[in-house]
């Protein structure tokens, strides 16, 4: 499970990279999965004494903030599995996660004192849809269903809000939960005023310098070429073809010659010991 600070500077992270905003709210409510439900909360650090406050201003109504604490009564946090390593992490009910995601990565409050509150704000949705239309991709959207009466049809009630993105879930209910399918119990779903023209695909991490294959006689192609034009620059001869992408007895020359230079093994074999050589010699200016 992840503290409050990997959390946060997981966000700042993808925020500077520059992912689209949707992807950094997805990714951040992920992070968050694990993290404790108390009734009323919107992200307050799970320490002992926010519990006995929250304790103390809903009673017995919601008996979870006081009897899933390990240390209600002691102060004693050692142990908890909301305590990961000695450091925080915290806590919502339903709409203060949600609250509390938007407002860490767009910097935006959404409206209302609960689902239903929220929900009726008008301010507070871009757009708004039926599950059964279908939901918008690529961009975070609030999931909510209705409290039903005793036939099953709808109440004014909101009874529930979760967060979507493409296809998966996040809600917090028994604590914070990931599904990677879309329940059945979802009736409506909103998309955030704040969600601008930021939805789209996610930038993938930098793959890194591409790995380049090891080269011997018979080897062509463009790492063959580029070998060849290195060469060629350095001062060796690779033969009247010159770069041609075609690893012959010349380029094999070529190559013994210049590790012999650098005094490396003489098998014609292009690998990483000649590769690095090639590189700083090239970057050095070095020539034969």
């Amino acid at each position: 499970m992840k503290n409050a600070d990997e959390v946060a500077a997981l966000i700042k992270d993808l925020k500077k990279k520059g992912n689209p905003l949707s992807y950094v709210t997805w990714k951040a409510a992920l992070a968050c999965v694990g993290w404790a439900y108390v009734f009323g909360a919107r992200g307050e650090l799970c320490t002992v004494a926010n519990r006995r406050r929250f304790n103390a201003s809903k009673g017995a109504e919601h008996p979870t903030i006081a009897s899933k604490c390990k240390g209600f009564n002691s102060g004693d946090c050692s142990g908890c599995k909301w305590f990961p390593g000695g450091k925080r992490t915290r806590f919502f009910d339903c709409r203060g996660y949600t609250y509390w995601l938007l407002l860490q990565v767009y910097g935006w409050k959404l409206m209302g004192a609960g689902c239903t509150a929220q929900w009726n704000t008008a301010s507070n949705w871009k757009v708004k849809g039926e599950i059964s239309d279908g939901i918008p991709q690529d961009v975070i959207v609030c999931l909510f269903y209705y409290k039903k009466d005793s036939k099953g049809r709808r109440t004014k009630t909101l009874a529930h809000t979760g967060l979507y993105y493409n296809g998966q879930t996040c809600e917090c209910s028994s604590g914070v939960q990931h599904f990677t399918t879309l329940n059945k119990k979802w009736d409506v779903w909103g998309i955030p005023a704040c969600v601008g023209e930021d939805a789209g695909t996610p930038i993938k991490p930098d793959p890194g310098p591409e790995k380049r294959p090891m080269l011997r006689r018979g080897s062509s192609g463009k790492y063959v070429k580029e070998l060849q034009e290195t060469l060629v620059r350095l001062g060796y001869d690779v033969g009247k073809a010159g770069a041609d992408g075609k690893f012959g007895k010349n380029t094999e020359a070529a190559v013994k010659k210049f590790q012999k230079d650098n005094k490396l093994k003489e098998d014609g074999i292009v690998g990483e010991k000649t590769y690095g050589a090639l590189d700083a010699a090239t970057k050095g200016g070095v020539t034969k």
